[in-house]
C-alpha cells in the first residue's frame, strides 16, 4: 500500500487518511488501488466495526490529479483502479464516517454519498466542477445526490459547479455536522466509538437496510421483519434485553 493512503486499527476504528499533503492530496491511481485494498481489508476483518476516512493537512481531497489520469487513460475507468475503488466504498458492508478537513472537490464530494456520516471543519469547502470540465458527474452520484438533498439543490450543485461551504452543505442534509477545524479529529473519532461499542450485527443488518433500492411498503417490512426475528436470537441482542429486564425489575 502507498504511504499516501495510511491506515491504521484501534478499538474496532479503522482510520483510513489520505496523505498526500503538498498536491492537496489529490488522488493518483496508484492511491484509488489502496484506497480500494483498505476498504476490502476493512470489510473482510471481523475486528473492523466501523471506517472513519479523513485527508491529510488543509485538504481532505482536491480530486483526480489531471496529469495521472491523462496519462494513463487507457481503458475504460471502470477497468482501472478509480472503477475498482467506487465499487469497493459502493459496496462496503461497515459504516464509513467522512472527516471533511478541508476542500472536497470532485471526487472528494461524490464518495461522501457512500458514507453513511459526514462531518465537516468550520472553512471546509465542497464543489462538483464536472460540467465546467466538459465531463459529467460519477460514483452514482447523479442519483444519489438528488435523494439526499432534493433535485433543485442537486442541480445547482452539478449544473452551475460552484463552491459551496461546509454550513450551507449542512443546511441542504449533505453533511451531518460541523466543528471548529482543531475538534473534527475528535468528532469523527467519537462518533466511530460510539457505533463500534454497538452489537456488530446489528450495525451491518441497519446499513443493509439503509442501502437497499427503494421497493413497496410492505416488501420492506416483511425483510426488516425477517432480520429482526433474526437477530432478536443473537446472543448478544438476548443479553441486552436481559440486562434491561433486570434493571427494570431491581428499580
Amino acid at each position: 500500500m502507498t504511504d499516501q493512503i495510511v491506515a491504521t486499527l484501534k478499538d474496532g476504528i479503522f482510520q483510513i487518511r489520505i496523505n498526500r499533503p503538498e498536491k492537496k492530496n489529490a488522488l493518483t491511481e496508484d492511491m484509488y488501488a489502496a484506497l480500494a485494498a483498505a476498504l476490502s481489508q476493512a470489510d473482510e476483518n471481523p475486528e473492523v466495526r466501523v471506517v472513519t476516512l479523513t485527508g491529510t493537512g488543509d485538504s481532505f481531497t482536491s480530486g483526480n490529479d489531471v496529469a495521472d489520469f491523462l496519462k494513463r487513460d487507457t481503458g475504460s475507468p471502470h477497468q482501472r483502479p478509480v472503477g475498482a475503488f467506487l465499487v469497493a466504498i459502493a459496496a462496503n458492508r461497515k459504516p464509513l464516517i467522512a472527516g471533511v478537513n478541508g476542500m472536497a472537490i470532485g471526487v472528494g464530494v461524490t464518495i461522501l454519498l457512500h458514507c453513511d456520516l459526514v462531518y465537516a471543519a468550520e472553512g471546509a469547502t465542497l464543489q462538483m466542477p464536472f460540467t465546467n470540465l466538459g465531463v459529467v458527474p460519477e460514483a452514482a452520484s447523479s442519483q444519489l445526490l438528488p435523494q439526499m438533498v432534493g433535485y433543485h439543490r442537486a442541480a445547482e450543485l452539478m449544473l452551475l459547479g460552484e463552491r459551496i461551504d461546509a454550513r450551507r452543505a449542512l443546511e441542504i442534509g449533505l453533511i451531518n455536522g460541523v466543528s471548529p477545524a482543531a475538534e473534527l479529529a475528535a468528532v469523527v473519532t467519537a462518533r466511530a466509538a460510539i457505533i463500534a461499542a454497538k452489537p456488530a450485527s446489528s450495525i451491518l443488518a441497519t446499513k443493509a437496510l439503509l442501502r437497499r433500492s427503494p421497493e413497496p411498503m410492505l416488501a420492506r417490512m416483511s425483510v426488516e421483519n425477517a432480520e429482526f426475528a433474526r437477530l432478536l436470537q443473537t446472543p448478544e441482542a438476548r443479553a441486552i434485553m436481559q440486562a434491561f429486564l433486570d434493571r427494570r425489575k431491581a428499580g
